[in-house]
């Protein structure tokens, strides 16, 4: 893979990851589709802005500026003490998707990233919905 091909640098470099990040949290700040998941952030949205650009960025294959600030990033454990069901990945998921329709990048790599998001969102899931089966009970 060369330099051009990560996805940081397709994504526009550190310029590109603070525009996808800020469109991320104005639509988690204003859309009412947001509420839920708006509700579980401080008031001011500017320690989320920064901490999701440290994580993205080397999520990204960029430079590793959440691991140098706060170590590994331990995503599901951090997100433990928020109950995050299916409506509230759901807006995270509704914010993140409209983010990456807007920004500029080569389609395939829009395509990937949006799924990759779409299972990480999956799993910071720790709060069951009201129709999901009991632990342990299986479905046939």
């Amino acid at each position: 893979m060369t330099q051009l091909e990560i996805p940081y640098e397709l994504v526009g470099g550190d310029v590109g990851v603070r525009a996808l990040v800020d469109r991320f949290y104005d639509l988690m700040d204003n859309a009412p589709e947001a509420g839920e998941i708006r509700s579980m952030h401080a008031p001011s949205l500017k320690a989320s802005r920064e901490k999701l650009y440290l994580f993205l960025c080397g999520w990204l294959g960029g430079p590793q500026l959440y691991v140098e600030q706060y170590g590994h990033p331990r995503l599901r454990a951090r997100h433990l003490p928020f109950p995050i069901g299916s409506q509230a990945r759901d807006q995270w998921l509704w914010c993140m998707d409209r983010a990456l329709a807007t920004h500029e990048m080569p389609a395939p790599l829009r395509a990937s990233l949006r799924q990759k998001l779409h299972d990480l969102a999956d799993h910071m899931r720790n709060h069951a919905d009201p129709l999901d089966p009991p632990a342990g009970l299986s479905i046939v």
